[in-house]
């Protein structure tokens, strides 16, 4: 069984957090399972497909497609105030510092940018958005994907490559919290409605008993003494049991993207 924490390991330390997090709640759940590395260029839908998941976090997007599906263990409240205490996240549209866009229409007839394909937060959610505020999609001339994950947009946006693209909110405030040098080169004019928090997930079919101890572990975690530097940092503010269902807006929205003509 394997443990990992690429999505939410954005600086050096939360990836440090995360691992003395995750080991924490091994321990106290009574398993042993090994951390693997799944860096950049390798791709999350290859870890996602795995049938060997211990402690695993999974965008929503994904989780709802998958078949078998993942069991959603625990997910992650976030501690900022703009969650409203609530298991959800959204992306941010974001640009330059310097640029003089302030709203989202500044930037059409522009070039955005975006992530990968297969992204809740760093595709979807910014074309769902632009369909459902403003009745289409094809403000932008110009186009750019592929460019990974949250960091790859800022360092495109800093380049002038592109004029705005869409962050992760909990990635981009782990960022901000961690390396505020580079978060502070873009600027955010725009966010998209909150979905449900990507989950940590374990294999398809975990037995009930190691899924009961892990979540009593995580859920003991939030009261532990010595993990309170590691959840500050993490921006956490407690966990819950997610709801499998609820990540079926991810997809419902996904779908309605689906059917409008393809970005290059």
């Amino acid at each position: 069984m394997i443990v990992n924490a690429r999505m939410y390991s954005v600086t050096p330390a939360a990836t440090a957090a995360w691992q003395e997090l995750l080991s924490w709640v091994m321990v106290r759940a009574g398993v042993d399972w090994q951390f693997v590395t799944h860096n950049p260029p390798l791709l999350l839908s290859d870890l996602w497909s795995r049938e060997d998941l211990g402690l695993v976090q999974m965008c929503g997007l994904p989780f709802s497609r998958r078949e078998p599906r993942a069991t959603a263990i625990v997910a992650p409240v976030p501690s900022l105030a703009q969650y409203g205490g609530e298991s959800v996240y959204m992306s941010y549209l974001a640009v330059r510092a310097t640029a003089p866009f302030t709203r989202i229409e500044d930037t059409f007839g522009k070039h955005a940018g975006y992530t990968l394909k297969d992204s809740q937060s760093g595709y979807f959610a910014f074309r769902h958005f632009l369909l459902s505020q403003h009745g289409r999609d094809d403000q932008y001339p110009q186009i750019t994907g592929g460019l990974m994950n949250a960091r790859g947009i800022v360092q495109a946006l800093v380049a002038g490559r592109i004029d705005i693209g869409p962050l992760d909110s909990y990635v981009f405030d782990l960022i901000r919290a961690g390396d505020p040098e580079f978060a502070a080169q873009v600027k955010i004019i725009a966010s998209t409605d909150p979905t449900p928090m990507p989950a940590i997930v374990g294999k398809p079919g975990l037995d009930i008993a190691t899924l009961t101890r892990l979540r009593e572990a995580f859920f003991a975690a939030v009261d532990e003494p010595a993990l309170r530097p590691c959840l500050a940092t993490l921006l956490i503010a407690r966990f819950i049991v997610p709801e499998p269902a609820s990540y079926g807006m991810q997809d419902s929205r996904a779908k309605q993207v689906e059917l409008a003509p393809a970005w290059p």
